[in-house]
């Protein structure tokens, strides 16, 4: 399996993977983000927070500490993953086991998109998404794929730019690829499509 982070991030991303999470500290811990992502972990449907109720935990646990290691800008987020504020690799793997429990949002409380051509955003995603993040948008932890289905809009629409422009700088490669010539007409719909998986 390939992890991509730098070599400084990679020893705590083993440590924090190899331990086990407990959710009631996590939830001790949890206020620290529900000041942005919501005490439901549904985020914003405008898209500046996304929905993080439910995702992966070795997807949760790879972004945070990426965030921490600077290998993905999010200076919003950045003194979040400090360790003072939130501990160590332990202190993550507790936030995270909550985070990663906590229900996902059924439609309608996720932003969506205008729906006006969704078939195309559908062809889209069947083409260059479900190879990894699956037919429904599930995605899969061990490969550290986000799932997809019930993210907003705005927040997905930004992060593909953001990916296909190689301003995410922890993207996998093949992402970058299944992005690269896409430009914002297309990209609209497919996010469109897959925020209402």
């Amino acid at each position: 399996m390939l992890i991509f982070c730098s070599a400084s991030s990679e020893p705590e991303l083993n440590r924090a993977l190899q331990l086990t999470g407990d959710a009631e500290r996590g939830k001790a811990l949890y206020p620290l983000c529900a000041s942005c992502h919501m005490k439901t972990g549904w985020g914003k449907p405008d898209g500046s927070f996304p929905v993080i109720a439910g995702q992966h935990s070795e997807v949760l646990i790879k972004q945070m500490l990426d965030i921490r290691a600077g290998n993905r800008d999010n200076p919003t987020m950045f003194p979040f993953t400090d360790p003072q504020a939130i501990g160590g690799a332990q202190g993550i793997a507790d936030v995270i086991s909550y985070i990663a429990a906590l229900p996902q949002p059924l439609a309608p409380h996720q932003g969506q998109g205008p729906g006006t051509d969704l078939a195309s955003g559908k062809a889209l995603y069947h083409a260059r998404c479900q190879q990894c993040h699956g037919d429904r948008g599930q995605g899969n932890n061990a490969s550290f794929y986000p799932k997809l289905k019930g993210q907003h809009f705005a927040y997905l629409l930004r992060h593909m730019r953001w990916i296909r422009d190689g301003y995410r700088k922890n993207s996998d490669p093949v992402m970058v690829q299944q992005l690269q010539g896409l430009d914002d007409k297309a990209l609209s719909p497919l996010a469109d499509y897959i925020s209402r998986l």
